[in-house]
């Protein structure tokens, strides 16, 4: 694994940092010299967060925020607007399962909290920080995402319906900056020792997945300000970037 990029003076905001990939995501980014904004409902992991990244010499302002509070996400990027004039990275990481379920079974409450969760709040992060991206002379947007948006198991129809539509917005995304400083990509982490994962497959050993620890470094790669892909989905994994709907390696 390449070492971690130098960060240093960037400001980055991941959400669902209060626990799994996002909570080492902004363990990392920090380590490695960034401002990390983490946002998550839960006050107490956030706070284990900050003690961790302070007692390492990092720096964290904690957003204790439900992502499905939508004046509130816009709300964050007016904040971030006073306080840093820009945003460096974004690293767009809460999501839920739902339930695994045939399709004809699920609840309609349900396909539409995970639809809002998954799909909505990602669409109002970006329209939150969309402009404080394209102030920065290197922002980085890496979307989380999963293989079920291509390869749709059967029972998991809400949950791969959503990472389909995040890769559709981050498409989208790049195509429209993609002559612009802003790189976005999707970053998917495959199978990983994870509570969404223990959830999913609960008869699995969770000792036989990768730790998110480890998985979370491989998203710093793309928060690079020398990272130049744009429009690339990382699949963990595979430790390799593809294209959408192009196999090869790039």
């Amino acid at each position: 694994m390449p070492p971690a990029p130098d960060l240093s003076g960037r400001v980055a905001l991941v959400t669902g940092a209060s626990r799994g990939l996002g909570y080492f995501t902004a363990k990392h980014l920090a380590a490695a010299g960034a401002h990390v904004i983490a946002v998550a409902r839960s006050v107490g992991g956030l706070e284990e967060l900050d003690d961790e990244i302070k007692a390492a010499g990092g720096q964290a302002t904690l957003v204790p925020l439900d992502i499905t509070d939508m004046p509130g996400i816009d709300r964050l990027g007016g904040a971030i607007s006073e306080r840093w004039g820009k945003l460096d990275i974004l690293v767009a990481n809460a999501a839920i399962l739902g339930v695994i379920s045939p399709i004809g079974h699920v609840e309609a409450k349900t396909f539409e909290k995970v639809i809002t969760v998954n799909v909505t709040a990602t669409w109002r992060l970006i329209r939150s920080v969309d402009s404080l991206l394209r102030a920065s002379d290197a922002g980085r947007a890496v979307m989380l995402t999963s293989s079920l948006a291509h390869n749709a198991r059967a029972f998991w129809a809400p949950y791969a319906a959503s990472k389909a539509a995040v890769e559709a917005l981050a498409r989208s995304w790049a195509h429209e900056t993609e002559n612009m400083p802003l790189r976005v990509n999707c970053f998917d982490p495959g199978a990983t020792r994870t509570a969404m994962r223990a959830q999913a497959v609960p008869g699995e050993d969770p000792m036989s997945l990768p730790h998110p620890s480890d998985v979370a470094k491989k998203i710093l790669r793309l928060t690079s300000p020398a990272f130049a892909g744009t429009g690339l989905i990382y699949q963990s994994k595979f430790d390799r970037l593809v294209r959408y709907k192009d196999p090869e390696p790039v």
